[in-house]
């Protein structure tokens, strides 16, 4: 067994249990109050699927989509990480699964993370960047202090070009890619996080079964 099959074993075992009985609780206290998607065209509408979008797991043209506009900092979106891992384990090859942006003004270093993430992205490492923070939410999450050395070290710890990853981390070009997703989100109308999408609609299931027959059901109909 590789060790990144290892480590995603490790995540999948010992988290998705916890996450079977939280993401409920915490997926409805975020999105309850959302409001209704403005003047969405679906599937179609470019604000939530970009052609420049992070996929995490691609499927064949016509599989159903799952969109999560995401918040490294939110502990609702640690909660339904190992959940989406298991979900991506499961419809492999039959769902793809889209990252976008979305980091709330109310947690201190949640940009600061996406753009580490976007950094990472420039490398090719997008994924490993998105778990690491992810995996590591309860070290820095809600800290009060400016967390970027910390995600700095992960870069690190990853193998990127840190000169490279220095000069990316603050530039405009991934401020402003991080910023793109920002705005599509607040024209849609979203204000938390997790915000899911499924194929252009809102998707908030209060389960991990929910969750999981959704994407059942949309497979089958693709």
């Amino acid at each position: 067994m590789t060790s990144s099959t290892a480590r995603r074993t490790t995540i999948t075992t010992s988290l998705v249990a916890l996450s079977l009985l939280v993401l409920g609780v915490f997926v409805a206290l975020e999105v309850r109050d959302q409001p209704e998607v403005q003047e969405s065209t679906g599937s179609t509408d470019p604000r939530i699927v970009r052609d420049d979008s992070h996929v995490l797991q691609e499927a064949p043209a016509g599989s159903p989509v799952v969109v999560e506009f995401l918040d490294f900092e939110c502990e609702a979106c640690g909660a339904l990480y190992p959940a989406i891992e298991q979900l991506r384990e499961d419809f492999a090859g039959e769902v793809e699964f889209v990252v976008r942006y979305l980091p709330l003004p109310g947690h201190l270093n949640s940009r600061n993370a996406a753009h580490a993430a976007e950094a990472a992205a420039r490398q090719g490492s997008f994924e490993p960047m998105y778990r690491m923070l992810f995996e590591n939410q309860a070290i820095w999450g809600e800290s009060q202090d400016d967390q970027s050395p910390l995600f700095r070290s992960y870069a690190e710890e990853l193998g990127l070009d840190l000169a490279q990853y220095d000069r990316d981390v603050t530039s405009d070009d991934v401020a402003a890619r991080v910023e793109a997703d920002f705005q599509d989100a607040q024209s849609l109308g979203l204000s938390g996080t997790p915000s899911l999408f499924l194929d252009g609609d809102v998707l908030q299931p209060r389960t991990f079964g929910d969750f999981s027959d959704a994407l059942a059901a949309a497979v089958a109909a693709s």
